[in-house]
């Protein structure tokens, strides 16, 4: 093989396949991890991810694309940088954090959010392929990285991951060259940001993001307009003007873009073909506000008059007719709601005339508030595209759309800001309207086809030439035509051109408007002279241009010569007076008089046309013209200096060059007077107060502009800082100066105007009058100071005010000009002369404004003014007045201080590579930046951090406060810190700080000011809290350690501050993703190493003092070394065995540290801290330490292995304390519990006791829950000592004594045993409270509660249903369990009711990938030892102990039961299995049963629902032994249905009906032949003679069935419907047969009622254990018991009846047996009332009484094979009484399927040792069942 060889180029690659590890050496890899490339050989690589720089390994080079990169080498090591742009990394980066959470969401089922994720990483993934092509323009690649960048912040704040924050061009902050200030601004306004834009998409109306910003940051705006195709069927020439159109004013806004359409379908230029484009500018922000805005094309054909007209004669062409419009909504796009693009193609369709009379305007009317029409494929293709910024703008920014041959219409109007100056802003235009004419037909018998034929002349007459434009993208011309509608007395044309006349000319030229009819034929049309002319004039006499607006023109009628003569015309009126009254169309006046020189005026015709002029050079205000045309009447200046203050401001805004060339021209052609200096001053104010008029606040530019490049008044400044320095000496007098607010208003200006004026003049006279301009500078400056030391009111005030307000925006100006030292003292005056507590808010406003300026900047102006500023700030900040203007401006001063200190590094830099020289300049100028540095951290860290204390939590500017602090210790260095520390007086000012600095670090350690996704933030507060907790770490050591000095609330505050840092969550990069733990590594490293070196060197620093620190120390430390980092831990656990050295050698134990360890440990390991490696860290390094020290050598393993004990519980009970599935958290409860016990840590113990109760509870196990309480009480004493251990749960903290505990948890656990329906558990509690209450504190009236209470139990106990409980054996195998449960088995307690399918897929789901074993069988050595999970689960029943007391005692069947399924031990399961020769007629004489027993740990019920299995024995037991237990349930389980049916005669009857056919018919379940044939043939009893005497006992079983089933049939004869009849009849049938039978073989049983006589109660009677002494085959025998009643009366009165009825309900009789002679027959006893009719008093048909106990399992030498009676009830009557239930059991349907009859057997089986197989002699052919899996189940031939 190749050696491994060094890579070159193939340095950085991205994984495109999958590539698992197959071998030690392989690298794993997933699609889109990135590699770093360090080796190759052969095809393959070597390297490792950077997801994980530690693995390293190999790789093959086909699944890796090669990308570039820069490497970066650091020594031997090297690492590689993506030298893609920086935002495609960016991109990259979040899109792969993305896809982790992506898979995430998808996984919890959060669809919506799953699916609005994809979204926007594919719209990212596209917007990284355009980045990577590198085609797009500038300005759409600004645009697009701005459209990242917020897609990129809106994803990160609904994912919630971390904010970024970006400069001004999308690129991320780098923290190292941020200030702290600058970040935190950075960090709001992207945090403003963002949640604007969650805001706009929650909105139902969504913007494109960044459409609505550039439309209100720029003040101009253009459309791009593309026409890709114009598809139309004219046949003629034609020409398309399109413009936009507002139809709120019904007006065109903008000219007109022309373009000729060729008859071809072609434009006539041919060179334009796929080249019409043209861009409509000028278009400001009200535009774009409009409520509608439409682009439209008017187009006109140019030809015949009418298209129908053949060729066939000669036809007048060139006419100019009405064909279509086309009209398109265009307000979304230019209001940016959508975003428009180049590419993107809009079809616009023709809306073709309908008739002569359509009017191009008036269709367009229509149209914009029509519906669709059917144009045919007919229109326009076009794209649009909205341009940010003005002509110049535009042309740099999109050059591609925007380029010499695109067209430009401008607006019909002025755009929101002229520039002066510039060719393409010096505008001349006037826009002439063609609007309406009427016209009187004359002589013609039609209306006359009128065209209007425009031209523009001079006096002369002559026609000035090539002036007239149709529109944009068209050649000028001499004239213009209008449309010609046909035959129309009214028309409307609505057509506008532009007039573009030379400024020189305007006031010589005047517009001619000529009318003449246009005939469709051609020579009629050649002979059509002008009928009519119009003129207006476009300058007035006095000298202003024509008004703006309508005008209604005078038309002259006369010679066609004359017409066109302007010496005859020119002396005529042009308009109508508004006085004239107008005539009425249709009327026949004419005007008197004849006109003059052979023309007339027309009476009958009128025509309207509007004119707008745009002109930067006309003015229309006769006032400004006076002012701009100042020297003709020179006389009139000071008037029209004053009028200039009337003038409209827009007017004066639109000549604003030439009024300031104007005032600035009087001002220096009157130097040598001051006659009009305050005149032209207060012009100069009036002016440059328009400009900052909000109205017109966009013209600053062109202040700015006329400024630098057209002012050149050189004496300008004398005359301004006189008339300047006059008005404020006026007002610091006290005397009223009007004009001094709006001059302040305009100072900035003002001053701009003296400093170029200034310039100007130095410039010219070589700096003369320098010492003059200063002075009077100067002389302003103390008539300012002097205005601000006055302390009156009102006018003085404001002055003040604005003073305050505008004196900053003048010093950048004056800076240049003025001695920096000078002006810092004036300043300096300037705000220390301001009396303290006057206009506070203004002064610090001013102050910042100040800060802000260049002359900040300067060391001599800072120092001056940090003199005046800092005490200021420390007065205001610690009373609390003006806080936020107090927060803005020293956030100010530390960024100008940032900023500074950073230019005097980088010039310390260039200096110490500059050779020497200039060596000292930057550390000068550092020094001088410390210096200023350490005046604020003297002045103001300490009353900041005071402040910060202050404040409230929910106070918004806390965290400015914060940011601000942090600012600071960002810059100081140790110098600083050490010079701060010993400028404190004395040690206790100090101590003080260092306390007050420590709290407060660590408060805003645990509750950060700021949002936990500012990440960046609080990485860069936490930096320099670590650089600033190292410093104090000296101080601590240098000063407070010595004996005399030592302060330990000091260093205990220390420490917990450390450790408090060390685990803050920011700080835990396990929890973050790849991505982010990298970056926060890359930035800023690992803080907890640095920390955590720092906090064990101070603890060893202490000495013989760490004695003081235990255990207080022990819980912070302890929280230290669980922090997941591998070296910090190393480094760290040691300080705990240092901890129990000190201790030990003191006291010769480590009691205390022992004892804190084990409390907090819990405590930090539940809250999710401690793993598996810090156990086995803890155990290896405490062992290794201890067995250094002899002495501690034993006592310290004994510590470590109890310590990791608890550790390995504690961390067992969190891996399930999360779980959906409580069960295994409840084991790892009691686990610890008892651990807690062992160590005799009662108040924990207690603790887990009440976490297992509220677990419980929380899963309704009421029973389990009060057990958990009782070992509390358990605890406590019945006196009144006071409470030891801690109080837990919701008891009222009124308990003080053990006596009050005790009662509360009694009372509480008596509840929880109620809902439990563990009655008999609550009565002993209830027995134990009543002798308290009786004997030792003698409370009647609690003893008479408790003892109702008691006595409800006991009738509930009687009288409500309690199911027994199901259990399940479980069993845990395979390494792969924790280690509580792995090769374990428990017994489970099943809830009512528990299936145990549902029981197992609980137990499965919390681990879902363990598999279920299918034998019950314990498992081999194969699955216990395999990494795996297997679960074994079956049912299992429990073996009830023997009790004394129940011993010979008939007990009701209520009270046993309860003991049979409660304080169990011992659970059995029985597995069938053949035994011996096998034969398959008769499966019994085989079949064997595998009792398994299993004994638990403790009984169940108990504190868990669940025990686990500490021993288990396997017994055999034999076929017959198998039949005798199954005869004796199925005996039970008829007495049991029978009893049922007595008690609440309600019960449906099929489960009764099936229970008996299956016994009784022969046909169904084939009887007991099988027992017959197995165990009473003779051969069997020689064979197994020792089982003679069970052999009797199963015949004994099989007699005693017969009166049982005889009492089942007669209440099912009493109970059955019509439609069973039949069914009945054939089982009372089957019935006799097996009773006739079996009396002969097996001899004749009856059953005897007892009645209980005794105080009215009832009596319980069992079978008797003697049963074989009773029974004889072949003797009939009658058991009985004489009633001792008498016979009721026959009348009875009514209220015996019903004594004698409530006696009955309480009576109940049981079957029983006595050994005496009977006396009465049971067939003597009186009958009930209700069946007197129907019973037979023939002993076979009375039979045996009902009976429903369960008989308990036999052992192997039981004698008794009675069926128990216990809980049979009987009414003192016989059979027919009615007994009462307290709870009846819901009624079952009345036809019932054999399968649900197969589980209720089952279930009933399951309460008596197991499933029984099919029992042919006494429970039909049902199989024999053993828990899962089941074998087949046999067909059961019961069938109703």
């Amino acid at each position: 093989m190749a050696p491994w060889l060094p890579t070159k180029e193939e340095k950085y690659g991205v994984a495109v396949w999958n590539f698992p590890s197959t071998s030690e050496h392989h690298l794993p890899l997933q699609i889109g991890e990135t590699v770093h490339i360090l080796q190759a050989s052969e095809g393959w690589y070597r390297g490792y991810s950077l997801r994980n720089r530690a693995a390293r390994g190999i790789f093959p080079a086909s699944l890796i694309h090669l990308k570039g990169a820069v490497v970066e080498r650091r020594g031997v090591a090297e690492s590689v940088v993506p030298a893609e742009m920086p935002m495609v990394q960016e991109i990259t980066t979040t899109v792969r954090e993305w896809a982790t959470i992506w898979k995430q969401l998808y996984v919890a089922g959060q669809t919506e959010r799953y699916q609005q994720v994809k979204r926007m990483m594919y719209e990212l993934m596209e917007r990284r392929s355009q980045l990577l092509s590198g085609t797009l323009p500038k300005d759409e690649l600004l645009q697009l990285k701005k459209e990242v960048t917020g897609k990129i912040d809106y994803g990160n704040k609904i994912l919630s991951l971390d904010l970024v924050v970006r400069d001004e061009d999308e690129n991320i902050l780098d923290p190292d060259r941020t200030s702290v200030i600058s970040l935190f601004q950075a960090h709001k306004k992207a945090a403003q940001t963002v949640t604007q834009r969650i805001q706009e998409e929650m909105s139902p109306q969504q913007s494109t993001p960044g459409c609505s910003a550039r439309l209100a940051a720029s003040p101009s705006h253009s459309l791009y307009l593309c026409v890709r195709n114009f598809v139309c069927n004219i046949g003629e020439e034609a020409q398309l003007f399109m413009a936009l159109y507002d139809p709120g004013e019904q007006r065109m806004i903008s000219e007109n873009y022309v373009i000729r359409w060729a008859s071809t379908g072609v434009p006539q230029d041919i060179e334009l073909l796929n080249n019409l484009k043209a861009i409509f500018t000028d278009l400001g922000s009200k535009d774009l506000k409009r409520e509608r805005l439409f682009l439209v094309c008017q187009i006109i054909r140019v030809g015949r008059m009418d298209l129908r007209e053949t060729y066939s004669r000669k036809l007048s062409m060139g006419l100019r007719r009405p064909f279509g419009i086309s009209v398109m909504d265009i307000t979304d796009i230019t209001k940016g709601k959508c975003e428009s693009d180049e590419d993107k193609q809009y079809f616009i369709p023709v809306h073709l005339a309908a008739a002569d009379n359509d009017f191009l305007h008036n269709m367009i009317r229509k149209a914009v508030e029509g519906k669709d029409i059917n144009h045919k494929g007919q229109g326009f293709w076009v794209s649009l595209k909205m341009l940010w910024g003005d002509l110049s703008q535009v042309r740099k920014d999109h050059p591609h759309l925007v380029d010499r041959s695109t067209v430009v219409a401008r607006k019909l109007g002025y755009p929101e800001v002229i520039m002066p100056g510039k060719r393409g802003d010096v505008r001349n235009d006037i826009y002439l309207t063609l609007v309406q004419g009427e016209f009187d037909k004359g002589n013609k018998k039609t209306q006359k086809n009128v065209e209007v034929t425009v031209c523009v002349c001079d006096e002369s007459g002559s026609v000035v030439q090539n002036v007239i434009y149709h529109g944009a993208g068209d050649k000028p011309a001499s004239e213009y035509r209008s449309v010609v509608y046909y035959q129309q007395r009214h028309q409307r044309w609505m057509e506008t051109v532009k007039i573009a006349v030379p400024i020189e000319d305007v006031h010589k030229t005047h517009l001619r408007f000529t009318f003449r009819h246009r005939s469709s034929s051609d020579s009629k049309d050649k002979s059509e002279r002008i009928f009519s002319m119009a003129f207006v004039k476009l300058m007035r006499p006095d000298g202003t241009t024509l008004r703006d607006g309508e005008h209604d023109l005078v038309l002259y009628k006369g010679d066609s010569r004359k017409l066109e003569d302007a010496s005859v015309y020119l002396t005529l009126p042009s308009t109508r007076n508004l006085s004239e009254p107008r005539i009425l169309s249709g009327t026949s006046f004419r005007m008197s008089g004849g006109g003059l020189a052979g023309l007339t005026m027309s009476a009958r015709d009128s025509f309207q046309i509007s004119t707008l002029v745009c002109s930067t050079k006309l003015t229309q205000n006769v006032n400004l013209l006076g002012l701009l045309k100042w020297r003709s009447k020179s006389g009139l200046l000071s008037s029209n200096l004053q009028k200039l203050m009337n003038v409209d401001g827009g007017e004066v805004i639109k000549f604003l060059q030439d009024t300031l060339d104007a005032l600035f021209s009087i001002m220096m052609e009157n130097s040598d007077t001051d006659v009009y200096d305050t005149l032209v001053f207060d012009a100069l104010v009036f002016i440059v107060g328009l400009v900052a008029d909000r109205k017109f606040h966009h013209f600053n530019a062109v202040l700015e502009a006329y400024i630098r490049q057209h002012f050149s008044a050189t004496l300008a400044y004398k005359k301004l800082i006189s008339v300047l320095t006059q008005y404020v000496e006026q007002a610091s007098r006290g005397e009223p100066c009007e004009p001094l607010m709006r001059t302040f208003k305009a100072l900035e200006y003002i001053f701009k105007f003296i400093v170029r004026s200034r310039r100007l003049f130095a410039q010219l006279y070589e700096g003369k009058e320098t010492a003059e301009f200063q002075h009077s500078l100067q002389g302003f400056f103390l008539s300012l100071n002097q205005l601000m030391k006055s302390p009156l009111e009102g006018p003085t005030l404001l002055s003040q005010g604005a003073a305050l307000k505008y004196l900053p925006s003048i010093l950048e100006d004056v800076f240049e000009i003025f001695d920096s030292v000078a002006l810092g003292a004036l300043l300096q005056d300037f705000i220390g002369n301001l009396p303290p507590q006057r206009l506070l808010k203004q002064k610090l406003q001013s102050l910042t404004d100040i800060v802000n300026s260049t002359i900040f900047q300067c060391y001599e102006c800072r120092e001056l003014l940090l003199q005046t500023t800092v005490p200021i700030l420390q007065d205001l900040i610690q009373s609390g007045e003006e806080e936020d203007a107090c927060i803005e401006l020293l956030s100010n001063i530390l960024e100008v201080l940032y900023k500074a200190q950073k230019r005097a590094e980088e010039l310390q830099r260039q200096c110490d590579t500059d050779k020497g020289r200039h060596k000292d300049r930057g550390d000068t100028e550092l020094a001088k930046v410390k210096k200023h540095i350490q005046l604020i951290l003297e002045r103001l860290l300490h009353t900041v951090n005071r402040r910060v204390i202050i404040l409230d939590r929910e106070n918004t500017l806390r965290s400015h406060y914060v940011a601000c602090m942090a600012a600071i210790l960002s810059q100081m260095d140790r110098d600083h810190y050490s010079t701060y520390i010993k400028g404190f007086p004395s040690r206790p000012e100090l101590m003080d700080f260092l306390m007050e600095t420590f709290i407060l670090f660590k408060d805003l350690i645990g509750k950060t000011v700021y949002p936990s996704d500012w990440m960046v933030m609080n990485m860069v507060q936490n930096r320099e809290f670590l650089r600033a907790i190292n410093q104090f770490a000296t101080t601590l050591t240098e000063m407070f350690l010595s004996n005399s000095s030592f302060e330990l609330q000091l260093w205990n505050n220390y420490f917990h501050l450390a450790v408090a840092f060390l685990t803050q969550d920011s700080l835990q990069l396990e929890n973050f993703s790849q991505a982010k733990r990298n970056s926060i590594l890359a930035k800023y490293g690992d803080m907890r190493a640095r920390i955590g070196a720092a906090i064990r060197d101070m603890w060893y620093n202490l000495g013989h003092r760490k004695i003081e620190f235990i255990p207080g120390m022990v819980g912070p430390i302890l929280e230290m070394t669980l922090v997941p980092e591998l070296e910090l831990r190393k480094s760290t656990i040691p300080i705990f065995f240092d901890m129990m050295l000190c201790e030990y050698q003191l006291t010769r134990s480590f009691s205390r540290f022992e004892d804190e360890i084990l409390r907090k440990l819990d405590s930090e390991v539940e809250g999710g801290r401690g793993d598996e490696q810090y156990k086995q860290l803890f155990e290896s390094i405490l062992l290794s330490c201890c067995q250094r020290h002899p002495e501690l050598a034993k006592p310290g393993e004994s510590f470590v292995a109890l310590v990791t004990g608890l550790l390995e519980r504690l961390l067992d009970y969190r891996a399930v304390m999360n779980d959906e599935n409580k069960t295994y958290s409840m084991s790892c409860t009691v686990n610890l519990l008892n651990f807690y016990k062992e160590i005799d840590r009662q108040a924990m113990y207690i603790r887990y006791l009440y976490k297992l109760k509220d677990l419980h509870v929380s899963y309704e196990n009421y029973t389990e829950g009060a057990y958990t309480l009782l070992l509390h009480a358990q605890l406590l004493k019945w006196s009144d000592e006071a409470n030891t251990a801690p109080m837990q749960g919701l008891h009222s903290p009124s308990l003080h004594t053990q006596r009050q505990l005790k009662e509360a948890l009694y009372n509480q656990i008596i509840d929880y045993f109620d809902q439990g329906k563990m009655w008999e558990e609550a009565i002993h509690i209830c027995k134990e409270l009543a002798e308290q209450y009786e004997t030792e504190v003698f409370d009647y009236e609690m003893l008479s509660d408790i003892l109702q209470r008691e006595a409800k139990f006991y009738e509930k106990i009687l009288k409500v249903l309690r199911p027994s409980p199901d259990y399940f054996a479980v069993g845990y195998y395979g390494q792969g369990f924790p280690t509580f449960l792995r090769n374990k088995v428990f017994i489970y307690r099943g809830k009512e009711y528990e299936r145990r399918e549902d029981f197992e897929m609980q137990l499965l789901s919390p681990f879902p990938n363990a598999e279920k074993l299918k034998s019950t069988s314990p498992p081999g050595q194969d699955i216990t030892d395999s990494p795996g999970q297997y679960i074994q689960c079956f049912t299992v029943q429990p073996v009830e102990e023997a009790k004394a007391r129940f011993k010979d005692r008939s007990i009701p069947e209520q009270i046993t039961n309860f003991y049979k399924a409660n304080h169990v031990q011992k659970f059995s399961y029985s597995r069938p299995f053949k035994k011996g020769p096998k034969d398959p007629d008769n499966e019994f004489a085989t079949m064997w049963i595998e009792r398994t027993t299993f004994v638990t740990a403790y009984p169940l019920p108990g504190i868990l629902r669940w025990f686990v299995v500490i021993s288990t024995s396997t017994t055999n037991i034999s076929p017959l032994e198998n039949a005798i237990e199954t005869m004796m349930k199925t005996n039970e389980k008829i007495m049991s249905e029978i009893n049922r049916h007595q008690n609440d005669p309600s019960l449906p009857v099929n489960p009764l009906s099936m229970l008996l056919n299956g016994i009784v018919d022969p046909a169904v379940m084939g009887g007991f032949a099988k027992y017959e044939t197995a165990f009473f043939q003779e051969s069997y009893l020689q064979e197994h003679p020792e089982d003679e005497a069970n052999i009797e006992k199963l015949k004994d079983l099989i007699a005693w069935q017969t009166p049982l089933l005889a009492e089942g049939i007669r209440i099912h004869r009493r109970k059955v419907t019509e439609d069973l009849r039949p069914f009945h009849e054939r089982m009372e049938q089957c019935f006799l047969q097996l009773r006739a039978k079996v009396e002969s073989q097996y001899g004749v049983r009856e059953m005897v009622c007892f009645e209980d006589r005794r105080s009215g109660r009832p009596r319980s009677m069992a079978w008797g254990p003697d049963w074989d002494r009773l029974s004889h085959a072949g003797d009939r025998q009658v058991l009985m018991e004489v009633a001792q009643t008498p016979k009721p009366s026959l009348r009875t009165t009514e209220s015996e009846d019903r004594r004698n009825e409530r006696k009955e309900n309480r009576s109940s009789a049981f079957f029983g047996y006595r050994r005496q002679d009977p006396r009465q027959s049971i067939s003597e006893l009186p009958e009930p009332k209700d069946e007197k009719r129907r019973l037979s008093r023939n002993m076979s048909e009375s039979n045996l009484f009902p009976s429903e106990g369960k008989q308990p399992l036999p052992s192997r030498d039981s004698t008794s094979a009675q069926p128990s009676s216990a809980g049979l009830s009987l009414s003192p009557t016989g059979f027919g009484g009615r007994v009462k239930s307290a709870s009846k059991a819901a009624p079952l349907p009345r036809k019932i399927s054999p399968t649900v009859y197969e589980t209720f057997l089952e279930q009933s089986d399951a309460a008596s040792g197991g499933k029984v197989s099919a029992s042919l002699a006494a429970d039909g052919n049902k199989g024999l069942k053993s828990p899962p899996p089941p074998p087949p189940k046999s067909k059961r031939l019961s069938q109703l």
